[in-house]
């Protein structure tokens, strides 16, 4: 019995590489988000999705929202474990300010041990999106599920699978608007794409 787990990147919003979204609120997807967001639904229900579920964030919602309904799995269910990490008083600031940080270096250089101003490190990341993964893995067995979330979280699964440490997340990139397909069940878990344009 597996479950297949398409973990989706939100698709882009204006300012993504400007500053820290972060859980700012009121973060929504701009010209480009919306037209790869109608370009990921529409390969997304070639799929025998069962479920989408998404992250609190108004950007994954709006990437979510095309994508439940081409898949005809009616709305999306948001799910906190997918939430983007508590950046804390980093969020809103510009990666020029925060490059400038000592804590913000030590984040990037040291993700294995490091933490956030709120104290969320890369592996309760991982361990969040790990146990919500088991989770609907015993409910929605033989089936699939889509999961929109945020690349760091993306990348905590990922590391997770692969049985990286939290710190190795650098080693690959998790773009807006792609899929990474996992297959899990009894026997454990594994990687079958990474990374996947729309």
């Amino acid at each position: 019995m597996t479950t297949t787990f398409f973990l989706i990147r939100h698709a882009a919003h204006d300012h993504v590489g400007d500053y820290l979204a972060g859980r700012i609120a009121g973060i929504r997807l701009g010209e480009t988000g919306k037209a790869q967001a109608l370009r990921l639904a529409r390969r997304m229900a070639s799929e025998p999705i069962a479920a989408v579920f998404c992250s609190p964030r108004e950007r994954t919602q709006e990437t979510a929202d095309p994508v439940a309904a081409l898949c005809g799995t009616g709305t999306c269910i948001i799910c906190e474990e997918l939430d983007e990490i508590d950046f804390g008083v980093w969020s809103g600031r510009t990666f020029e300010e925060l490059s400038r940080d000592a804590a913000w270096r030590r984040w990037n250089d040291h993700r294995q041990e490091a933490m956030t101003p709120s104290g969320e490190t890369m592996l309760d990341v991982q361990r969040r999106i790990g146990s919500l993964i088991e989770r609907l893995r015993k409910r929605h067995q033989n089936k699939a599920v889509a999961l929109v979330s945020h690349a760091d979280v993306i990348k905590g699964a990922v590391c997770g699978v692969l049985g990286l440490s939290p710190g190795d997340c650098f080693r690959f990139d998790i773009d807006p608007a792609s899929i990474t397909t996992i297959v899990s069940g009894d026997w454990g878990s594994k990687l079958i794409r990474l990374n996947e344009a729309a």
